[in-house]
């Protein structure tokens, strides 16, 4: 079961999160250009150094490419709920994608996404608008615990 907005924006805060019928949008603080190459193992991982784009009067200006993205709004799923995030279809229509991952019960933080823009023309987005859509759903029960991995808090600290 999915949680309307009037109960899914209990999960986030910040101001610029706005409710929408079946979720809560949620909206881009900072923009970061990927400078190496990552790895992805078995038993461990080793993320790319990152660069943070700073926004020109709130606004970055964004050529076709890769970027990560850190959210605004600290997310706090319920242990009976997991989050999906899906990319704002406006983005879509401009010709710019954004990954998410599932946000298992117990994450608390300031997620990340991977903006992708494939409009050959670029992109100008605004700091703080909405960019992905939050949907909670209702687990059939609570699992044997919450998320414990290593973005837990994630984004919450500068550092």
């Amino acid at each position: 079961m999915a949680l309307p907005g009037y109960l899914a924006i209990n999960n986030v805060k910040g101001a610029t999160a706005r409710q929408q019928p079946a979720g809560v949008d949620i909206s881009v603080c900072e923009v970061y250009k990927i400078k190496t190459q990552g790895f992805m193992g078995v038993e461990n991982r080793e993320l790319p150094d990152v660069e943070r784009l700073e926004d020109k009067e709130g606004l970055w200006v964004l050529s076709s490419g890769v970027y990560k993205v850190r959210y605004c709004e600290v997310v706090e799923v319920p242990l009976d709920t997991v989050a999906l995030c899906f990319p704002r279809s406006s983005l879509l229509r401009m010709g710019v994608d954004l990954r998410c991952t599932v946000w298992d019960p117990g994450y608390k933080g300031r997620g990340e996404g991977l903006l992708i823009v494939h409009n050959p023309y670029g992109v100008r987005l605004e700091k703080m608008a909405g960019v992905a859509q939050l949907v909670f759903i209702k687990l059939l029960g609570e699992p044997g615990q919450g998320y414990s991995g290593v973005y837990q808090g994630e984004g919450l600290t500068e550092g």
